[in-house]
């Protein structure tokens, strides 16, 4: 009998489900108030202020020290706050980067800095040796030419790369127009990255890294009685100025759409970000309601009404999305994705429609329910985390936020109604008055100019900066390639050009290329034979990574990741209209499709861009106006469903047997940039193109 009560009450659960209505949402619980510790928070004698957050569970402590400077405009010398946090860790005058690097391993600790910042974690037991790293940084970093040299070419590489990623490029242009002349708007450029010193570093690192108006955030297993020791034998004895102030601007606000574009020669996405300054700070009472309706609108995932519009129903792109920043400095919304070159002024006007929609009538109940749940989750999942609370602290502290503003955050976020939402949206957002920014090919121009209240389109480069327009040629293109070659010949007429290159019968060149994310050199072996023979390889380390092989009727490649590959008909047909050590001299037999475009200004002069298309890829060879040398050349090319970019840029052309060849080169090919250094260039030396096969 007992036996059959057990089973009865096994099943209940399941009768009693069975019975809800399903039809009726059920009743939201009320929101409750956060209990969350309060941390410890003194001040030092020398101006810090030490937050403390303890937390027992587990033996490791984490130190974050963050200065009190507000940012600077730094103009001409934009990418100084960057490449001095870069460089923070290079070395002290007691070890260097490897010694520091090696000690803080032993130990198993992390270190690392910002533009404006030092942090540490690692275990309780190992905290002093770590303290003993990290001051050793703070009072002793000597920021060694030999790393800075290291990491300004690392930098050279990055905006190698940037030129050519059409999404860096809109980021430098939405940054430039919505802020200018403040630090916001800075973006580093070849030519500031070239004014940048050490001793620019040295000063960057004086002036901003002081005890004045900074924070010191403890978190972990450590005691308020350990932290004040810490605080005191570390820090106490650390002087400097006064942190520097500044009043910051909100950006700069439209009297009407404005246009941007930024030229990708080739692409077959647009990417497009339309944005706008928003008069806000950290903290604002207006913060919260405001977020909740960019979380509907565009920053909440597959369901906002961006990704709803833009991707479920009309098929434009994988994802649209919306981005708010607020910060204590400045900010901005941002909203953008990747369009199809077709549709490009048609997603223009869906997210212009959108920011309208959203302004003219209220949000639905499910919408801003769901929103809210989600951010609701995500806080209660934040709390779990230890450093969370000492954020907390430090942003009630840092931006004079009321002292119960994270405790009451979920009443605030449950609180938040559709009449707030269409509130924030008709204070906050405008069709109206956007910077609409555009990196992709001229063939989208003309449908573009319907957005701007002028009809105009302002063109910047891919940093941001005003670009002139392209020049009509004063030459023809016959008139370019015979220059060129001249020049690269050290000739005055064809004939003698000709008669010197008919002697050429193989060069074999040698370059050392350096990347970033390797740790080793690369060797890269270029041959040309002649007529149309030609073969490539990438070595490092003893391996060979990649070759290829041409010999004017077959080709293939070889890699580590792909295997063997025979070159296809098609690629052939396209190789043969690239025949000779200077194919240039045979464009106009061989059946390549080439044209003058004009001239274009570039970071180091103009230049006569020279149009090809081979059949497999198109691609833009810059030739300088004034020595006539090719100093860059962009390619795009269609493998399957992929669009594959490459560009390089040469410089430092040197005389080899009487012919000028380039000895520096810069490669970029997605995220991957290479600097090169051309070792040796071997003319007639003899060659076996079997090596490459």
């Amino acid at each position: 009998m007992k036996k059959n009560i057990i089973l009865a009450g096994l099943f209940l659960p399941a009768v009693v489900f069975g019975q809800l209505d399903r039809s009726v949402r059920p009743t939201a619980a009320k929101a409750p108030t956060i209990n969350i510790k309060d941390s410890e928070v003194f001040t030092t004698s020398n101006g810090i202020t030490v937050i403390l957050s303890e937390n027992h569970k587990l033996p490791t402590v984490s130190i974050d020290l963050v200065m009190g400077s507000d940012p600077r405009v730094e103009g001409s010398k934009a990418g100084l706050s960057d490449m001095a946090g870069s460089l923070i860790l290079s070395g002290t005058t007691n070890r260097s980067k490897d010694q520091l690097d090696g000690e803080k391993d032993y130990i198993g600790a992390s270190l690392d800095a910002s533009d404006n910042s030092i942090s540490l974690s690692c275990l309780t037991k190992h905290l002093d040796k770590g303290l003993e790293l990290f001051s050793d940084v703070l009072y002793n970093a000597n920021f060694p030419q030999s790393e800075f040299d290291r990491i300004k070419k690392q930098n050279e590489s990055a905006l190698l790369s940037a030129k050519s990623d059409p999404g860096t490029m809109a980021d430098n242009s939405e940054k430039k127009v919505n802020f200018p002349g403040h630090p916001y708007g800075d973006v580093m450029t070849e030519a500031s990255l070239a004014s940048i010193t050490r001793n620019d570093v040295l000063d960057y690192y004086k002036e901003t890294f002081t005890p004045k108006g900074s924070y010191l955030v403890f978190v972990g297993d450590i005691t308020k009685i350990q932290a004040q020791k810490i605080a005191e034998q570390y820090f106490a004895k650390w002087t400097g100025n006064d942190a520097f102030k500044t009043t910051l601007g909100d950006g700069q606000f439209n009297k009407g759409n404005r246009v941007i574009f930024v030229k990708k020669p080739g692409a077959v996405q647009s990417v497009i970000q339309v944005s706008f300054p928003v008069k806000m700070r950290t903290g604002d009472k207006n913060q919260l309601p405001l977020t909740v309706l960019n979380g509907i609108f565009g920053g909440g995932g597959f369901g906002t009404r961006l990704m709803q519009n833009l991707r479920e129903d009309k098929a434009y792109t994988y994802g649209c999305y919306s981005s708010l920043n607020i910060t204590e400095d400045g900010s901005w919304l941002s909203i953008g994705g990747n369009f199809r070159n077709e549709v490009t002024d048609s997603a223009i006007a869906q997210i212009l429609f959108e920011l309208d929609r959203i302004t003219n009538d209220y949000v639905k109940d499910d919408e801003l329910n769901l929103t809210k749940s989600s951010m609701a989750g995500g806080f209660a999942r934040s709390l779990e985390r230890p450093q969370t609370i000492a954020r907390f602290a430090l942003n009630i502290i840092r931006n004079n936020l009321n002292k119960d503003y994270y405790q009451s955050y979920l009443k605030r976020l449950e609180a938040v109604s559709k009449e707030d939402i269409l509130l924030m949206a008709q204070t906050y957002f405008t069709s109206k008055n956007c910077n609409i920014v555009v990196v992709g090919n001229e063939d989208v121009l003309e449908k573009l100019k319907q957005f701007d209240d002028d009809g105009k389109i302002e063109f910047l480069d891919a940093f941001g900066e005003p670009v002139k327009e392209t020049k009509k040629a004063d030459i023809t293109k016959e008139q370019l390639i015979d220059n060129y070659i001249l020049a690269v010949t050290k000739t005055t007429s064809k004939k003698a050009a000709a008669k010197k290159l008919k002697k050429v019968k193989s060069v074999e060149k040698k370059t050392e290329l350096s990347l970033a994310q390797i740790p080793f050199p690369l060797s890269s072996t270029d041959l040309w034979v002649a007529p149309n023979l030609e073969g490539q390889k990438l070595e490092g380390q003893g391996m060979v990574f990649q070759k290829s092989y041409f010999d004017g009727k077959a080709g293939g490649s070889s890699s580590m990741q792909t295997g063997k590959k025979e070159l296809t008909a098609e690629e052939i047909a396209a190789k043969n209209k690239s025949v000779g050590l200077f194919p240039e001299m045979n464009y106009a037999t061989s059946g390549m499709s080439f044209e003058l475009v004009g001239i274009e200004s570039l970071e180091k002069g103009d230049a006569y861009v020279l149009k090809i298309n081979d059949g497999s890829a198109e691609t833009y060879d810059y030739f300088d106006t004034k020595s006539f040398m090719k100093v860059r050349s962009n390619s795009i090319r269609k493998e399957g469903e992929e669009t594959v970019e490459t560009s390089a840029e040469f410089g430092d052309f040197k005389e080899v047997n009487g012919i000028l060849f380039p000895h520096k080169v810069s490669i970029n090919m997605g995220e991957a940039a290479f600097s090169g250094v051309v070792k040796t260039i071997v003319v007639n030396g003899g060659s076996d193109l079997n090596s490459y096969k």
